[in-house]
């Protein structure tokens, strides 16, 4: 079985700044990953119509990290259960995990995972999805596909450029950045 996505709205940062907020689905799951900062919130909810999913059907919400221009909007879905680099939440129950339980990344659906990826926070993690186009990796370990080289902002410039390496070594087929558009990872991508 293999994941499918969709981009919601691509992410920017300037003047302004959004995050690039997805939908993946894969079998009962249906996840928003990073539901944070954009021009409007019908960003998010047009884009979801148009694809016949309503808020109240989304089982998941991914936090790549917890900075607010990835995680403003998550309220608009009341029922998911939200994930991050710690735990599982939903409703009053938080359900801990441990990265050594789950190296290779904490199952989310059958073609779905999460890999912890510190590097922009020490608390970052990708989400990994199985396509039938091959693996997409959703990330803040790349702003967009020119990096940047360095991250401004980043908690441990050396722990970014090895989870860099470490997702380049999946070969993934489309790497979906924190604030830009999807691209083909290339021997151009910073490392």
């Amino acid at each position: 079985m293999t994941a499918r996505f969709d981009v919601l709205t691509v992410g920017y940062v300037g003047d302004r700044v959004a995050g690039t907020v997805t939908l993946v689905r894969d079998g009962e799951v249906t996840a928003i990953v990073d539901p944070g900062m954009v021009a409007s919130r019908d960003r998010i909810l047009e884009p979801l119509r148009d694809l016949g999913v309503v808020p109240d059907a989304v089982t998941d919400i991914v936090f790549s990290h917890h900075h607010p221009d990835h995680t403003l909007n998550a309220a608009l879905f009341g029922h998911a259960r939200v994930h991050d680099f710690w735990a599982t939440y939903q409703d009053d129950v938080w359900t801990s995990r441990e990265v050594a339980d789950h190296p290779d990344g904490w199952p989310l659906s059958p073609s779905v995972r999460l890999l912890a990826t510190p590097g922009h926070t020490p608390q970052d993690v990708s989400t990994l999805v199985d396509t039938a186009d091959g693996l997409v990796v959703f990330t803040h370990a790349w702003w967009h596909e020119h990096g940047p080289p360095t991250d401004p902002l980043a908690a441990d410039q050396d722990a970014l450029h090895a989870a860099r390496e470490r997702l380049l070594a999946l070969r993934p087929a489309l790497v979906v950045p924190g604030h830009g558009h999807p691209f083909v990872p290339s021997g151009q991508t910073p490392r």
